[in-house]
C-alpha cells in the first residue's frame, strides 16, 4: 500500500485536493468517532490500485517558530514517509518565495515529486502554468481541485509512480503481527523478549527505532512475521509533529498487518494518541490485542486488573471486545500469552460461519427481539449470510433496511460475539433490501 503526501504552502487548496482524491470513494467512511486528526488521512483507489493520501496541511502549528521552519519540517516529514509527493502551488499567485523554498528541498530528494498547479479554472489560467517550469520539478499538472478538472491525469501519474506492492516481501499465508504504540511503551523490548535476542537497540530515549523491523518467528509451534514499528525521532518541541510522525508511521505498519498488538504504558494509562492508533486499527479492520506493559511498576491489589479491564472497555466502546493482557517485559511476564492471543485473533478474523448455522442461531433471537417498528411499519429480517470478505462481514436481508437503528446493529453484533469467538476482530454488519 503506497502513501501519497500533499505538501504546499497554506491556502493553495491542499485540503480541497485531499477531499477530492479521497472523496472519489468517500475513503474516510465509517462513522467511527475518531478525532479531527483522522480527516488528514484517507484511502482511495484508482484503476484498481489502492493507496493512502495524507494531507500535511492540518499539521502546522502557528507557534513562535519561524514559519519557514514549520514548512521545512512538514516537507521533510513527507519526504521521509511518503512514496509519492504532490507539491501543490496556485496559478493566480504565481511562484512565491515559499514555493521556491519548498521546491529547493524537494529537488534534492530521490522520491517521486509531482508538481501540481491548482485553481486552473479556464484556458487563460492554463497558460499561466508555464511559469512553474522555473521550479525545476518537471511538467506541471494543471488541475482544479474544486471542479476536479485535470485530477484524472494526475491520478494516472500517481499510480504509475507508486512502488510495487510490498506484500511480496512476505511468504503468503503467514500471519503478520505488528507491534504498535506510542514511543517508549516497550515495543522493542517486547520484540527482543519474544525473539530471545537483542534484535533492536533498546534505550530509554523515546524514538530510537527508526524503521519497522520485520522478523520471521518460528518456534513453540507458531510461524508468523513479527513487525516492530518504528518509534519516533525526537522532533524538537513540536508535539503536533511527533503526533503526525507516529500516526503516519503507524498507518503504514497497520495497513500491511493482519493483527496489531497495541502496547500501552501502565504507568501512563491510555492517552489520546493511543486512541488515535486504536481507531486506525479498527478503521483498517485489523485484529487487535491490547498489551498493558510495565505492569510491575503499578501498585496493585486483588481488583486492579479487573478495574483496568473495565476502564479500558469503557474507553474503547462501542468496540470493547478486545483481549487485554498485562505484561512486564523485563520479568518475561505473560509474554508468550501475547503471541498466543494474537494468533487466536488472527484465526478468528479468518473465521467463516455457514449460512445455515448463522440462521439457525440468529433468526430465533431476531423473532424474539425484532427491530422496533417505525411509523407503524414492521421491519422483518428474512435471513443472514456472511459475505466472502477477508474480514468478518455479515449481510442481513431486510424488507426496510433504512429504518434499522444503530442500537439494533450493536445488539446483533453482541449476539454474534457471544456465540462465536470474534474477540479482537472488528465486525461489519450491513442491512440489505430483500
Amino acid at each position: 500500500m503506497g502513501i501519497v503526501a500533499i505538501v504546499g504552502r497554506p491556502n493553495v487548496g491542499k485540503s480541497t485536493l485531499f477531499n477530492r482524491l479521497v472523496g472519489m470513494r468517500q475513503a474516510i467512511v465509517d462513522a467511527t468517532a475518531g478525532t479531527t486528526r483522522d480527516r488528514h488521512y484517507g484511502r482511495t483507489d484508482w484503476n484498481g490500485r489502492e493507496f493512502s493520501v495524507i494531507d500535511t496541511g492540518g499539521y502546522t502549528v502557528n507557534s513562535d517558530d519561524v514559519f519557514e521552519d514549520e514548512i521545512r519540517r512538514q516537507v521533510m516529514l513527507a519526504i521521509d514517509e511518503a512514496d509519492v509527493i504532490l507539491f501543490l502551488t496556485e496559478v493566480s499567485t504565481g511562484i512565491t518565495d515559499l514555493d521556491m523554498f519548498m521546491a529547493d528541498i524537494l529537488r534534492r530528494t530521490s522520491k517521486k515529486v509531482l508538481l501540481v498547479v491548482n485553481k486552473v479554472d479556464n484556458n487563460e489560467q492554463f497558460y499561466g502554468t508555464h511559469e512553474f517550469y522555473a521550479l525545476g520539478l518537471g511538467d506541471p499538472y494543471a488541475i482544479s481541485s474544486m471542479s476536479g478538472s485535470g485530477t484524472g491525469d494526475l491520478m494516472d501519474a500517481v499510480v504509475a509512480a507508486l512502488p510495487d506492492d510490498s506484500r511480496s516481501l512476505y511468504e503468503e499465508g503467514l500471519p503478520r503481527i505488528t507491534i504498535v504504540g506510542r514511543p517508549n511503551v516497550g515495543k522493542s523490548s517486547m520484540t527482543n523478549a519474544l525473539l530471545g535476542q537483542e534484535r533492536n537497540i533498546v534505550t530509554p530515549v523515546a524514538g530510537t527505532t527508526r524503521d519497522s523491523v520485520h522478523t520471521r518467528y518460528n518456534k513453540f509451534d507458531m510461524d508468523f512475521y513479527l513487525i516492530d514499528t518504528a518509534g519516533l525521532r525526537k522532533k524538537g518541541k513540536v508535539t503536533e509533529d511527533l503526533e503526525f510522525y507516529s500516526v503516519m508511521r503507524s498507518i503504514r505498519a497497520i495497513e500491511s498487518s493482519d493483527v496489531c498488538v497495541l502496547m500501552l504504558d501502565a504507568s501512563q494509562g491510555i492517552e489520546a494518541q493511543d486512541m488515535n492508533i486504536f481507531n486506525l486499527i479498527v478503521r483498517n479492520k485489523k485484529g487487535c490485542v491490547i498489551v498493558v506493559n510495565k505492569w510491575d511498576l503499578i501498585h496493585k491489589d486483588n481488583n486492579t486488573m479487573k478495574e483496568w479491564r473495565e476502564f479500558l472497555q469503557g474507553k474503547l466502546a462501542p468496540f470493547s471486545d478486545v483481549p487485554v493482557i498485562f505484561t512486564s517485559v523485563p520479568d518475561k511476564q505473560r509474554i508468550l500469552e501475547v503471541l498466543q492471543t494474537a494468533i487466536r485473533v488472527y484465526q478468528s478474523r479468518a473465521r467463516r460461519i455457514s449460512t445455515s448455522e448463522l440462521n439457525d442461531f440468529l433468526l430465533p433471537i431476531i423473532e424474539e427481539t425484532p427491530p422496533p417498528s417505525i411509523k407503524g411499519k414492521y421491519i422483518r429480517i428474512k435471513y443472514v449470510t456472511q459475505l466472502p470478505n477477508p474480514t468478518p462481514v455479515f449481510a442481513f436481508f431486510v424488507n426496510l433496511p433504512q429504518y434499522i437503528k444503530d442500537s439494533y446493529r450493536r445488539f446483533l453484533e453482541n449476539k454474534i460475539r457471544e456465540h462465536w469467538d470474534f474477540s479482537g476482530v472488528p465486525i461489519q454488519i450491513y442491512f440489505r433490501q430483500k
